[in-house]
């Protein structure tokens, strides 16, 4: 670590160094979120699942779930397990769709891990910040009130700057945290509606001569 930066750190007082630990762990949760998205399949076009879906639909059963057998993203996983369910003559219709609802929680609550820490890193690092900022206003203040007569603006103008130090640095961990988790969230609700849609479209054939939608593209 150079001066220069060790200076600005040790200028920022115990404040900064909690808000430099807060962006390690909002840079790492971040960087492990799209990982995690990416190992999921939540980018995914979904593609095979919709092909799944339509030879389901179609009436060809056992072609779909071959389809979806070893395909491990989240929509091919929801899919499999609603034709797994709905195709089990033991179950009611009813239960069978409670299972589905079960399985679609699951997969939306485990692709929803660490988006908290994102939510937190984006609450705490502007309080943190201000709290730095705070206690360094003090401290300023304290110096021009024990050097009296003889304070120099100068002096006030350097401790209040150091102070907000902290506040830009909280604001700077906190806007990407809260960018990010914007970007997570809103893949989780296309996800969460792409399951809605496969789920129905399993359990709810098409009427006899109905056309699937992708079927009525030119």
């Amino acid at each position: 670590m150079d001066a220069e930066k060790l200076g600005f750190l040790i200028a920022g007082g115990p404040a900064i160094w909690a808000i430099s630990a807060l962006s390690v762990m909002t840079v790492a949760l971040i960087l492990w979120k799209c990982w995690d998205f990416i190992r999921s399949g939540l980018w995914a076009g979904g593609h095979v699942t919709e092909q799944a879906v339509q030879l389901w639909q179609a009436g060809d059963r056992d072609q779909a779930r071959a389809a979806l057998a070893h395909r491990h993203s989240v929509r091919a996983r929801l899919a499999y397990r609603a034709m797994q369910v709905q195709a089990a003559e033991h179950l009611p219709d009813a239960l069978a769709r409670e299972e589905v609802e079960r399985t679609a929680r699951g997969l939306l609550k485990r692709a929803a891990t660490g988006l908290r820490g994102l939510e937190l890193a984006a609450t705490i690092g502007p309080l943190l910040g201000l709290l730095g900022t705070v206690m360094g206003m003090i401290a300023a203040f304290q110096a021009l009130q024990t050097a009296g007569a003889r304070a120099d603006p100068a002096q006030l103008a350097g401790g209040i700057w150091e102070a907000l130090l902290t506040t830009a640095a909280g604001m700077a961990v906190a806007i990407p945290a809260q960018i990010a988790l914007t970007w997570f969230d809103t893949a989780i609700d296309g996800v969460r509606h792409d399951l809605e849609d496969i789920a129905t479209r399993i359990f709810v054939p098409l009427p006899k001569g109905a056309i699937a939608p992708d079927e009525t593209r030119p």
